[in-house]
């Protein structure tokens, strides 16, 4: 059986966008595939209100955040973190041998503009990297006024995970002045895991040409200048199946409207929230809650893994904790083609369940 997943990703995917994937092959070297790539990037670029380029990458989010901070770090990046993933992308610079430092939060509290302020103003540090959802804690980033802060300092390359936000929360790209914008297909897009998205600047591109070691596979710069010299085509072959739904959801995406989709959102969060400021507590405060997964903590001391049993006998699934906070916590998503409704389906089900009512 099936199990509607409420998890922070892979997402449910619509039947039609799933059918998308089934579609036939075309030759990666053709004009119907620069065609296509030039569809995806036009209207992804209407997602991220940005005039900037548009890379894809057959890899999770977590590739093109690794390309980022190889391909752009000249002297040595800021890496702040609110969570698992933004730890992560320090452990990416590690592994490269990229210079870098990590500036973590305490958990459950947020990177604030003071911070990032106060670290960018030694002037050591040419590249930031700012988490906006962070779905271990449930974050999501003041990223508005860190984003003011970022433009004092104009020689710094601005990299943004988005990749459990993007077209669940609005992100509008070119006025925060994000170089680097990266989300993946399998979370808050709503199509299965294997293909991530970037917008890239002209600073950014700028930034790359600095930097001798780049990498191959992830090579940003080399990515940005095979697609311009080969109409829209990439050096190595592409996930045809992914770009086929990708394009297709998009439309879907704009047809419902974006203020639409990310009131939707939004509304979502709220009902989450209620539920569990009721019932048990959030794990971070509300003014820094993501709109796409909440963080519940578990005051009651029930068995997340046992609740999560029950539920998948009635085609339900939701997610422990994440690491240090496995059954501390647990976290239930609200993004992607979600409803409210369904939302609160699943909310009354662990109320029967846990008896709460």
């Amino acid at each position: 059986m099936h199990k509607k997943l409420f998890i922070p990703g892979p997402v449910d995917v619509a039947e039609d966008v799933l059918s998308k994937m089934a579609t036939p092959m075309i030759g990666h070297r053709t004009k119907d595939a620069s065609k296509l790539q030039r569809s995806i990037s036009d209207k992804l670029r209407q997602l991220m209100y940005t005039k900037n380029e548009i890379l894809l990458s057959t890899s999770s989010g977590s590739g093109l955040m690794e390309g980022a901070i190889r391909s752009c770090t000249r002297k040595k990046a800021a890496v702040f973190s609110v969570g698992a993933f933004g730890n992560r992308w320090y452990d990416m610079a590690v592994a490269n041998n990229v210079s870098a430092d990590l500036f973590k939060s305490d958990m459950g509290e947020p990177t604030t503009p003071e911070m990032v302020d106060e670290v960018l103003a030694t002037g050591n540090y040419d590249l930031v990297t700012i988490t906006h959802n962070e779905t271990s804690t449930g974050i999501m980033n003041p990223v508005g006024a860190i984003a003011e802060v970022i433009k004092k300092y104009p020689d710094v390359v601005f990299c943004l995970d988005a990749v459990s936000s993007l077209a669940g929360s609005k992100i509008n790209v070119d006025a925060l002045g994000v170089d680097i914008c990266i989300a993946s297909t399998q979370k808050a897009l709503g199509l299965p895991p294997g293909l991530a998205v970037c917008s890239i600047s002209e600073k950014a591109i700028e930034a790359a040409k600095n930097v001798k070691h780049r990498g191959f596979y992830l090579d940003l710069l080399a990515l940005y200048n095979y697609i311009q010299k080969k109409d829209y085509q990439y050096p190595s072959t592409p996930s045809l199946s992914h770009m086929f739904a990708l394009d297709y959801q998009l439309d879907k995406i704009l047809e419902e409207g974006l203020d639409e989709r990310f009131n939707r959102h939004i509304q979502m969060a709220e009902v989450v929230r209620a539920w569990a400021k009721k019932n048990f507590d959030l794990f971070c405060d509300t003014s820094y809650s993501s709109n796409t997964l909440t963080t519940i903590k578990n005051t009651r001391g029930i068995s997340v893994a046992d609740l999560n049993k029950k539920l998948a006998e009635k085609g339900y699934m939701i997610s422990n904790g994440y690491g240090d906070l496995k059954e501390k916590t647990f976290r239930i998503a609200h993004m992607a083609d979600t409803t409210v409704e369904q939302i609160k389906e699943l909310l009354n089900i662990i109320d029967e369940m846990l008896e709460l009512k």
